[in-house]
């Protein structure tokens, strides 16, 4: 009897990719991918890494399939824009063992900063997309996702969405299969990527999709279902279940295969139902196509283009139905904050004091742009703070930055914040560069990096040194304090941000929800001595509240004794215990 466990769909991700047979496995982490890469690490028989940033997990991925094993590379959505290079180029080159890029998208933008369709860059591309609607379907199409990869010679993309990453089915478990490595022949015609081989094989890529359209009308996971014709609906995805449950007797088209189309099947599904409809989140992908054809249909005119959809979408503007939705309860405003004693609220405490104004990055020091702290003024991309802070002095001069100073993360800053750094020293920058080292990529879960010493599975290794690496780029003033040390690192970003030149200040304290970041220490308050200034209020911790007459009061629930609030205080009410 087969075996059956509940599983998160990038769980099941990686169960597939165990089954399938992979030998390697690269990633980069990011919301919501990641746990991928935490799921199929414990399978041994697979090579799974942390790779510096998505480009480079592309790359290892593409490099374990030429040699002829299966591979697989994970990531978020922006960190397909990331790995976009090799991908293109992959798609041309084609796959001997099975080359699978897991791509998660964010529709609602739970954890993102735009809100963008994989399956587009994947059309351009010109890589297949299998996109699953369940836990189950994640597994077998991660497997049938290699099949088809090695069939077609070409890369393949799985797209997934927050919904179906983090929601849970049951999942049939099946044995590995151990596949044969595709031996390694030399083929410079199609291996090396030069204009001349690259028009051949261009040939090659349009003629595979074609094949694989037609192909694809015969695949079980396109799937036509005819009940009530007066109403068909094309969908895929987690979008197919909300039409299950909303439109429990319309005909309905699933495709699994979402790029190329199998236009012969839908033509003929098509053909058999009243009204045309086609459900899919975020852009008309699928929907533009059929209407290239000729063929009737309504999509993004009555759906939107933005957020997630619902099966009450559907019965409010297919059905019409008036849905008596009780109105959500009015209750304060709960915005993200930095956690109790989070490293990043000090280092922006002295920030906010001196005026100075912040290019931020993508992470949890993020927050350092809303109240109270109030110090992000910018944020693009992974590792942007660093070019934009270059851009602004190249533009308006030294002495424009001289109260601004890019902000970056451990983890963000070897991802891509090194080549923008390279840049300033070359291109004579004068900024000013925090590096926020809390020895972890935090706002994804504590994964390690190449500068925690730590790999995926755990296994100590060689740490990248941030210090000795900013001086091997040629920066001349670096500087290591720590961010709990208010005014020697106030000290620092005075003097340095004066500076005619490129300077970095690494700014270390752990996360305080590490592990090894156990609490040992409380800080009290001391009512009488209290003088009600609020100075220790101003970073905003939210173990720190009022009393009724104005005093201070530190909730001991909340409160890791990191001190904050008893250095900023003047006259001695507040104290560290153990």
């Amino acid at each position: 009897m087969s075996e059956k466990k509940i599983m998160l769909g990038n769980e099941a991700i990686a169960r597939g990719a165990y089954e399938a047979g992979v030998k390697v496995s690269s990633a980069y982490p990011g919301t919501p991918s990641t746990e991928i890469s935490e799921n199929i690490v414990k399978y041994p028989e697979v090579y799974a890494e942390w790779a510096p940033n998505e480009k480079v997990a592309m790359e290892v991925a593409i490099g374990a399939s030429i040699s002829g094993v299966r591979a697989m590379a994970s990531m978020k959505m922006v960190g397909v824009n990331v790995a976009s290079d090799p991908l293109y180029t992959a798609a041309y080159i084609g796959a001997n063992g099975g080359l699978v890029i897991v791509a998660a998208d964010d529709p609602g933008l739970y954890s993102s900063q735009n809100e963008q369709d994989s399956r587009c860059v994947a059309r351009v591309a010109q890589v297949p997309v299998l996109e699953p609607s369940d836990s189950q379907e994640a597994k077998d199409f991660t497997k049938l996702a290699f099949e088809y990869s090695e069939k077609y010679d070409t890369p393949v993309m799985i797209r997934t969405t927050t919904r179906l990453a983090h929601s849970q089915g049951p999942v049939t478990l099946e044995p590995r299969e151990e596949i044969p490595d595709k031996p390694y022949e030399r083929n410079v015609a199609k291996n090396v990527m030069m204009p001349a081989q690259a028009k051949a094989r261009h040939i090659h890529v349009e003629n595979r999709l074609k094949k694989m359209a037609e192909d694809a009308c015969g695949f079980e996971i396109n799937k036509a279902v005819y009940k009530d014709a007066k109403i068909g609906v094309i969908t895929s995805g987690i979008p197919y279940t909300y039409v299950a449950e909303a439109l429990p007797n319309a005909s309905v088209l699933k495709l699994g295969l979402i790029h190329p189309l199998p236009r012969r099947l839908i033509e003929e599904f098509a053909s058999k139902v009243e009204t045309l409809y086609i459900f899919e989140e975020l852009e008309p992908l699928i929907e533009e196509q059929v209407k290239s054809w000729g063929i009737k249909c309504i999509g993004k005119e009555l759906f939107t283009l933005q957020g997630e959809y619902s099966a009450n979408m559907l019965r409010e503007r297919v059905l019409g139905e008036k849905l008596d939705i009780a109105a959500p309860a009015k209750v304060p405003a709960r915005p993200p904050i930095l956690c109790p004693g989070c490293p990043h609220r000090s280092t922006y405490s002295v920030l906010k004091k001196l005026k100075i104004h912040g290019a931020g990055d993508i992470g949890c020091y993020t927050l350092g742009a809303v109240a109270p702290l109030d110090v992000i003024d910018t944020t693009v991309c992974m590792g942007a703070s660093i070019s934009t802070l270059h851009g602004m002095e190249k533009a308006k001069g030294k002495d424009y930055i001289k109260n601004w100073v890019a902000l970056i993360g451990d983890s963000t800053f070897l991802h891509t914040g090194v080549n923008s750094l390279m840049n300033m020293v070359y291109n004579q920058s004068s900024g000013t560069v925090l590096i926020l080292d809390n020895s972890t990529t935090g706002m994804t879960g504590h994964q390690d990096h190449a500068a925690t010493g730590k790999m995926l599975n755990g296994k100590e290794t060689k740490a990248i040194s941030l210090y000795h690496l900013c001086k091997a780029i040629g920066v001349e003033h670096v500087y290591e304090v720590d961010a709990f040390d208010i005014d020697k690192l106030e000290e620092l970003v005075k003097r340095e941000t004066a500076r005619d030149d490129t300077s970095v200040i690494i700014v270390c304290a752990p996360c305080a929800l590490m592990k090894s970041q156990a609490t040992k220490a409380k800080c009290i308050a001391i009512p009488e001595k209290c003088k009600k200034c609020g100075m220790c209020l101003v970073p905003g911790c939210p173990a720190l509240t009022k009393n009724e007459d104005g005093t201070v009061k530190i909730d001991d629930t909340m409160c890791n004794g990191c001190g904050l609030c008893m250095k900023r205080c003047k006259f001695d009410a507040i104290e560290r215990v153990d």
